[in-house]
């Protein structure tokens, strides 16, 4: 029988690794996977409201007014309010806008716009509060006061012409005056309704945009804090 060397057991020790040493690239994917996701939960309530409003709906069913594919956010712009304020377009975000255009002389087509923005918001009832009724308005001049009186409650700005045709624009053989447009309380364009559009159509299409956003969207901007 072979004998056991007299010799004392000897065990090799190995470090265990560094919680410091980890890989560089893997904390960086695991970053942007953790900001991927916190982005997909900010936008999931719009991205729910969309998917009810376009995909979840009655066979037959179809929206009046045209999706915009992609969707434009409103520009960097600056315009002119009735008092003389200068007011940036993307302080309109947080609400949904329901938004003409027009030269500030404002001929029969502009003024049944506006006629027509001011019955479908009224139409809305309690909702109306989640929709804004705006006028960008093109062109020198000064608003007549019969037409300062009748867009008292909407927000009426003047701005360049050709800037807000960098984001707007209209259907094919059309002006941006024809249409009625609509943007969403992220401040992104997403609809654009036909020229001489239908207004039982045009309010069909407002409220089922209310019902979807329901649950995600509420009445009024928020309020800016102020310091103490």
């Amino acid at each position: 029988m072979a004998q056991i060397p007299d010799e004392p057991l000897t065990l090799t020790v190995h470090s265990l690794p560094r919680a410091d040493a980890a890989d560089p690239a893997a904390l960086t994917r695991a970053g942007r996977w953790k900001m991927l996701l916190l982005l997909l939960v900010c936008a999931s309530p719009v991205v729910a409201s969309y998917f009810t409003y376009y995909v979840i709906r009655p066979e037959g069913r179809r929206n009046y007014g045209e999706l915009i594919d992609p969707q434009r956010p409103l520009p960097d712009l600056v315009g002119t309010d009735v008092a003389g304020r200068a007011v940036n377009l993307r302080q309109l975000k947080d609400q949904w806008l329901f938004i003409s255009v027009a030269d500030s002389a404002c001929d029969d087509a502009c003024q049944k716009h506006l006629y027509l923005q001011h019955q479908l918001r009224e139409t809305l009832g309690k909702d109306k509060d989640r929709l804004d009724w705006v006028w960008l308005r093109t062109g020198g001049g000064e608003l007549s006061e019969p037409l300062k009186k009748a867009t008292a409650t909407a927000n009426v700005l003047q701005v360049d012409a050709a800037a807000l045709a960098a984001w707007l624009a209209p259907a094919a053989g059309h002006r941006l005056e024809d249409h009625l447009y609509v943007v969403d309380p992220i401040g992104n364009w997403m609809m654009r309704f036909p020229a001489d559009a239908d207004p039982k159509q045009v309010k069909r299409d407002l409220e089922r945009l209310m019902r979807a956003s329901a649950f995600w969207d509420k009445g009024g901007r928020p309020v800016p804090a102020t310091g103490g």
